[in-house]
């Protein structure tokens, strides 16, 4: 299958199973394309012994939602595995400090870090995350930015790192995240304990 009938069938099922619409248009990107942190579903065919990242969400009530997975189809190098548990750490990292009066900085420092001390520091460019509701993307527009927000009761974010290798291929784990009184709670509940096969 391509890239684009992964994308086309994951939204068609989405709709199906009750959302009103899509929240953006659906990530798909396999091989060296999953080095490429956001790029858009192409005709790319998705072949054995490969890495598939898949960034999708929906609308349904009037809220959204935004969670990323990375799948393999049959066996990847024993670096793209452990880039892989690199980024799931991080993941957890940054999560445990989703918590009220914790700063969107601090959220993003605490897997940028982990991913700096791992070596692959200059493969994770992007920000750690957003927060979501009524909108995709929000506490963020021209003035402020995630990294400025001071997390509150009920807020809802996403804690999206990862690590992009040219040529090699790429990594990212997402999740919405509630901030509570006590522990973050993880309202993604797609298994991400390990590399699942496709």
């Amino acid at each position: 299958m391509t890239e684009k009938q992964v994308a086309n069938l994951l939204d068609f099922q989405l709709k199906q199973d009750g959302l009103s619409d899509i929240s953006f248009e659906t990530i798909v990107a396999s091989g060296y394309r999953s080095a490429w942190p956001h790029g858009a579903a192409s005709d790319k065919k998705i072949k054995n012994n490969e890495l598939v990242t898949i960034d999708f969400g929906g609308y349904y009530k009037g809220y959204t939602s935004d969670i990323t997975r990375t799948f393999v189809v049959g066996e990847v190098s024993d670096e793209l595995q452990r880039i892989y548990h690199i980024v799931l750490e991080a993941n957890k990292r940054a999560t445990d400090k989703a918590r009220i009066g914790c700063t969107g900085l601090e959220v993003d420092r605490a897997a940028r870090e982990y991913i700096q001390e791992c070596g692959y520091g200059e493969y994770f460019g992007h920000g750690i995350g957003h927060g979501i509701g009524l909108n995709v993307h929000e506490l963020t527009d021209s003035r402020l930015s995630f990294k400025d927000v001071t997390l509150q009761k009920d807020m809802i974010i996403t804690i999206e790192p990862g690590i992009y290798v040219p040529g090699l291929g790429g990594v990212r784990i997402e999740d919405d995240v509630l901030v509570t009184d006590g522990e973050p709670e993880v309202l993604t509940t797609l298994s991400k304990s390990q590399l699942i096969k496709l």
